[in-house]
């Protein structure tokens, strides 16, 4: 090998690249670990450039800064994301460096529409999330949600399906549940629950809803004052309705006695209209 000059030129190539590349390196490390690269600023902004409302700039700053590890260089930005995404009211965040010493956070908020089970929200994207409740209301109390793990989006959907069906008859959910065995079960904003059942395709609530919002007029007009407590549709051709309006005899085991009429002429031509 002593004798090869092309082996010698080689190794001795290779050695001098080596020993760059380790200097490189080494001066870009003790650069890197200068004071000027030390984290200095984090700022936080809105994804979308939207007014934040839940998420308070300097309070989330100072809550997280002192989980970041590392400066300018050094800092993991997904340990960052995954920092401020576990604050409430965070939905999605994304990370980015700013020379020479800040790191830029966006953050997108969740938009509460209701809240889901015990002590939990649901938002308008259907993702159910932990925050303070009293901060969810603005102004309205807000619709409550149930169903199993993993329905959220399906419920969220349901949700929207049927504000557009009961809106003829002016009635707005408020409370929608899913049962373990997915039977669909409404509240309504004048205090009636209607039983919606299974689906058994993909048309079984909606044509259960369109059937009542068909006879629901008929149904208040028949009632007069009496508010209808609850209703179920899961009747093939017809429903069940219970109402204070409705009242059931002390003795229901005695007959009841039609008391006696006048006779009067009946018109040869006469109409009747069954409803």
């Amino acid at each position: 090998m002593w004798h090869d000059v092309r082996a010698l030129n080689a190794t001795a190539s290779t050695l001098l690249a080596a020993t760059l590349l380790a200097g490189i390196a080494s001066g870009v490390w003790w650069l890197s670990q200068r004071p000027m690269f030390t984290l200095r600023e984090v700022r936080v902004e809105s994804m979308y450039r939207l007014d934040l409302k839940h998420v308070n700039e300097l309070t989330v700053r100072n809550s997280v800064l002192g989980k970041i590890r590392g400066n300018f260089f050094t800092t993991d930005l997904e340990q960052v994301r995954s920092t401020f995404e576990a604050v409430p009211w965070v939905r999605r965040a994304t990370v980015r460096r700013e020379w020479p010493n800040g790191l830029i956070v966006e953050v997108e908020e969740h938009e509460a529409l209701g809240t889901w089970g015990e002590g939990r929200l649901l938002s308008v994207k259907g993702d159910v999330f932990t925050a303070n409740l009293a901060e969810a209301d603005d102004d309205h109390e807000l619709p409550a949600f149930v169903g199993p793990a993993g329905s959220e989006k399906d419920v969220l959907a349901r949700f929207s399906e049927l504000r557009s069906w009961f809106a003829p008859v002016k009635l707005v959910p408020q409370q929608l549940s899913l049962s373990s065995r997915y039977a669909w079960t409404v509240r309504l904003d004048n205090g009636m629950s209607v039983e919606l059942g299974r689906e058994q395709d993909k048309n079984t609530v909606k044509a259960r809803v369109q059937r009542l919002v068909g006879v629901y007029p008929q149904l208040v007009a028949r009632l007069q004052e009496g508010r209808i407590d609850t209703i179920d549709m899961r009747y093939p051709n017809g429903l069940a309705l219970s109402s204070a309006a409705l009242t059931v005899p002390a003795d229901a085991t005695k007959p009841v006695k039609a008391a006696a009429k006048k006779k009067t002429k009946t018109p040869t031509n006469k109409t009747t209209k069954n409803i």
